[in-house]
Order: structure tokens, then sequence, then C-alpha cells
């Protein structure tokens, strides 16, 4: 019996564990006035988030390097036997960058992701910024973003929404992945939930 029970623990604990190491991330920044309005085209969500730059991420975007950005929503089904389930998700790509010879900000937002030697073929959303505060006002603010379709979600069920926000280290140049491994300077990451009522 006693083994039974200890068994049931670790898997207990392993199965939190994952969900522990996400939501500490938060201390990066958090996501405030989280938003979710049903209407008969879809659900939509808007929320602002609270950061700060890294500041390594700020001296590279001094030197023209771009920062990739990558905010990601679900909609989850909440199940009592089982992890809940993905019923939809949206994600929305950010690509922001500085000219230094014109000292203005760029800011690009895609529904499809950037590829590494431009924008890609997918339709890209561009705006200017004169200063680097007025490009983040911009960049923490999400107003009637469409995350599902009216038919992903039933009035009977629960369901939870989960906001995330992050810089995708990943899309950074080759030069750069060799600095930011096992750099906390570089982390940028912001986890937030909310039941749908």
């Amino acid at each position: 019996m006693i083994r039974w029970l200890r068994f049931v623990v670790c898997c207990w604990a392993l199965w939190w564990a994952p969900g522990a190491a996400v939501f500490a991330q938060q201390d990066a920044g958090e996501a405030q006035g989280l938003r979710i309005e049903r209407a008969e085209d879809g659900l939509y969500l808007g929320a602002s988030f609270d950061f700060t730059l890294p500041d390594l991420a700020e001296d590279a975007l001094h030197k023209g390097i771009p920062m990739f950005f990558v905010m990601e929503a679900q909609v989850r089904r909440d199940r009592w036997y089982w992890s809940d389930r993905v019923v939809a998700e949206a994600t929305r790509y950010l690509r922001l960058s500085y000219q230094p010879l014109t000292r203005r900000w760029r800011l690009n937002v895609s529904p499809t992701p950037f590829e590494k030697a431009g924008l890609g073929l997918g339709v890209a959303l561009g705006q200017n910024f004169d200063d680097l505060d007025e490009v983040l006002d911009t960049l923490q603010r999400i107003a009637r973003w469409k995350i599902a379709a009216p038919d992903a979600v039933n009035a009977d069920t629960r369901y939870r929404v989960q906001l995330g926000f992050r810089l995708d280290q990943s899309q950074l140049p080759q030069p750069l992945h060799i600095g930011v491994l096992g750099r906390s300077g570089w982390d940028l990451a912001v986890l937030r939930s909310q039941w749908l009522m």
C-alpha cells in the first residue's frame, strides 16, 4: 500500500512540475487586464502586458539586430478525467527592428512566422515609431484579437484561455546563439490564464 501511495505521489509531482516551471517564468513580466469577449463571429481577446525589455535584447536592437516575439493564445476545454483539451489556438509573430541611420523603430506583426532572411510570403502589418517607449507601448497591448471560431466553444462547457508572450531566441542570428545559451539576460516570457465565463 505504501509503495502504491509513493508511486501516485511521484506521478502527481512529475505531472505538475512542467506547469510549475512555466509559471516560474512569470517573473519577467505579467499580463494585466485579460479581457475575453464572446461575439457572434468568434471569441476575442484583449490584454495589456507589463514587462521590460531585457538589457541584452535592447543593446542588440540598438546595434541593428532585429528581435522576434511570439504571442500565443489557447482555448482549452476543462476535463476532469484527463489533461485539458486544446479546442482553438492562435499565434501572432512580431518583429521589432531599429534603423541606426534613420533612428526609427519598426514593428511588424504577422499571422505567419517570419523567415530569417526576410518577411516571408505572409501578410505583415508594419508600423514606424520615433522612440522605443512608443513601440513598447504598442507591443504591450492587444485589442480584439480573434482567437477562436464561434463553433469552437459551447455555452455549457468550462474553458480556460491561456495567453503567452515570449522573446523567440531561435530567430536570433547564429553568432548570438552561442551567447544566449544559459544566460538569463535574454529571458522574456509572460504567461497568463483565465477561465472563460
